[in-house]
């Protein structure tokens, strides 16, 4: 296991650090949102005493106000590796942002043009898509995964694509399996008929990096409030790609990017944690992580997005075999079935977002019995409507959902474990 100072990582999460000793609560709710740092704290209150204005007055908060609006495009421009902070795109989430843009992106489309959707996605990366073909005539076709590997054939979009292929929307990490799918050999796919690729990134942010140049897709989205940060949605987009689309916008509002494409007034507080945020990755990278870390990551751009890379890597490789302890004592549990990839060599092929069930047990119960334990985990289908649906996992209940994030330990994760067993009978 990677040589993590755990208590130091956990010190900087009022939420953990303000509890002592066994009754800690375990926060394994982190598909559903993280904990934060004090240091996305600070920012927020900081921002709202501070800078507590709207933009372009002038006056001293307005202009501070204005720096945490450009620090925030900045920081996400640097997590996601984009060409330009113009290329950043804040809204109220990830679902509110797909639907905003599923609006201006439907415009380019004619009737009887495909779009392609996957069959392991968060609903939020497909109703926007099925009310955008409705409104314009679009023909909609499904890629799905192998339920016994829980991937994709990625030969399997060969039969889909199409001329008249216009957009393939894509899962980076699935909610419900865990799996992180080839976003990068999908693109290269659905580029050679010129479809654009709208790529959902919420559930992977948390734990790889996150380099659009090398995935090559056109749009990409996640959630702030995933990776220990603020409620917020981001979304980047390739600059020419976004110079097409037509902006849903009231009038007075500039026409340049990326304001036209981010309605109102933003949360700048928000935005402030976000900055704090990408800098805690930073932080970890340059505090956390061993010089071999760095050095790997020692052309990824300027020194911001070297230490968020380093950081990232590092407290992934952390998570490897806390993801692997996780399901291999699941495993050893009488009835108890993985819904993902379960191999030890294939760890790096998904994220520590553990789904499960356990024959003659209703999923509602088992998170039940758990949270009066102070072992926070979700069940149901998770809005992955999709996976849940394929899996025949919808009419049960759904799942017992446990995922796991680099502020957790292995102990916490044997807690957990004898909590479920426990549950079970």
């Amino acid at each position: 296991m990677t040589s993590l100072d755990i208590d130091a990582v956990r010190a900087q999460f009022p939420a953990i650090s303000k509890h002592n000793g066994a009754a800690a609560p375990v926060f394994f709710d982190n598909p559903g949102g993280t904990q934060v740092p004090q240091t996305v704290v600070a920012a927020i209150t900081d921002c709202l005493i501070n800078c507590n204005a709207n933009l372009g007055g002038p006056f001293e908060t307005s202009r501070k106000a204005g720096e945490v609006f450009d620090q925030a495009h900045l920081a996400m421009a640097d997590f996601v590796n984009a060409g330009s902070p113009r290329e950043i795109i804040f809204g109220q989430n990830m679902t509110s942002l797909t639907f905003h843009m599923a609006r201006s992106i439907g415009l380019l489309f004619d009737e009887g043009d495909e779009i392609i959707l996957t069959r392991i996605e968060h609903d939020a990366n497909v109703s926007p898509w099925l009310l955008m073909a409705r409104d314009h005539g679009l023909t909609v076709k499904w890629l799905p995964f192998d339920t016994d590997t829980y991937e994709f054939d990625i030969g399997k979009l060969d039969e889909l694509l199409t001329e008249r292929t216009r957009l393939v929307c894509l899962n980076h990490a699935s909610n419900m399996t865990g799996t992180i799918n080839d976003v990068k050999g999908l693109t290269t796919k659905a580029h050679s008929v010129g479809a654009l690729v709208y790529i959902d990134s919420v559930q992977y942010a948390p734990h790889g990096i996150i380099d659009v140049q090398d995935i090559g897709c056109d749009f990409l989205v996640c959630s702030p409030y995933k990776f220990f940060g603020p409620h917020m949605g981001v979304l980047w987009g390739r600059e020419d790609v976004l110079k097409t689309l037509d902006p849903y916008k009231v009038r007075p509002a500039s026409s340049d990017l990326p304001d036209c494409f981010e309605l109102g007034t933003l949360s700048h507080e928000a935005m402030a944690g976000v900055s704090a945020t990408v800098d805690y990755f930073a932080w970890a990278g340059k505090t956390l992580a061993d010089e071999t870390y760095r050095a790997r990551f020692s052309t990824a751009g300027n020194e911001r997005r070297q230490l968020i890379c380093a950081g990232m890597q590092f407290l992934s490789d952390y998570e490897l075999p806390l993801t692997q302890h996780l399901i291999e004592g699941l495993q050893a549990l009488p009835g108890v079935t993985v819904h993902g990839i379960t191999a030890a060599n294939a760890m790096d092929r998904r994220v520590p977002t553990i789904s499960f069930t356990a024959e003659g047990h209703k999923p509602s119960d088992i998170s039940a019995a758990l949270g009066r334990q102070d072992i926070y985990v979700w069940d149901g289908h998770n809005y992955a409507i999709e996976p849940a649906s394929q899996l025949g996992l919808m009419e049960t209940g759904g799942v017992v959902r446990v995922g796991l994030a680099h502020y957790n330990t292995l102990e916490e994760v044997d807690r957990a474990l004898e909590a479920i067993a426990g549950s079970l009978g």
